[in-house]
C-alpha cells in the first residue's frame, strides 16, 4: 500500500508542464515614387449683360469657335432709356478655351513632356527615385535610403513571442 501511494504521489508531482510557444517574425519594406498628374478642364465662352435704365440698340454678337482662332466678340450698343435718371450697366465676356488638336496626354519615361493649358489646370510634378532603396537583413536590421523629392520609404520589422 505504501508503495502504491508512493507511485501515485510521484506520478502526480512528476507531470510535465505543457505550454504552447509561438515565435513570429514579420518584416516589410514599401518604396513608392509619386507619379506626375494633370487635370485640365476647358472653360466655355460666356457673355453676360445687366443694367437698369438702359435699352439695347444693337445685340452683341459672339462668333463661332474654330480651332486655332479666337471666338470673336462684337459688343452690343445700348442707350439710356430715361435721360436724367440714374442708370447702371455691366457687361462681361470670357473667351473660352480652344479645341485642342491633340486630345490625349502622353507619358515618356515616366514624364509628361507637354501638359495641356486650359482655363482651369492643376498639375503635380512626379517624384524621382534617385537613391531610394530599402533592405532587411536576416538578423532584422533595417536599412532605408532616402530618394529624391516625391518619394516615400517605409520599413518595419515585427517580432512576436507568445507563450500560453
Amino acid at each position: 500500500m505504501k508503495r502504491l501511494a508512493l507511485v501515485l504521489g510521484i506520478s502526480l508531482f512528476a507531470t510535465p508542464v505543457q505550454a504552447d510557444i509561438t515565435h513570429r517574425i514579420q518584416s516589410s519594406v514599401s518604396l513608392s515614387v509619386d507619379g506626375a498628374g494633370s487635370v485640365a478642364t476647358r472653360i466655355p465662352s460666356s457673355f453676360a449683360v445687366s443694367g437698369s435704365n438702359v435699352t439695347l440698340s444693337t445685340e452683341p454678337v459672339l462668333g463661332t469657335l474654330t480651332s486655332g482662332t479666337a471666338l470673336g466678340y462684337t459688343p452690343g450698343e445700348y442707350s439710356i432709356t430715361t435721360a436724367g435718371d440714374a442708370f447702371s450697366y455691366s457687361e462681361s465676356y470670357t473667351e473660352g478655351d480652344d479645341v485642342p488638336t491633340v486630345l490625349s496626354t502622353t507619358v515618356t519615361s515616366g514624364v509628361v513632356p507637354a501638359l495641356p493649358i486650359f482655363g482651369s489646370t492643376t498639375t503635380t510634378s512626379g517624384g524621382v527615385a534617385g537613391t531610394l532603396a530599402g533592405t532587411i537583413a536576416t538578423d532584422g536590421a533595417l536599412t532605408i535610403t532616402a530618394g529624391n523629392s516625391g518619394t516615400t520609404a517605409i520599413g518595419q520589422v515585427i517580432q512576436e513571442l507568445t507563450i500560453k
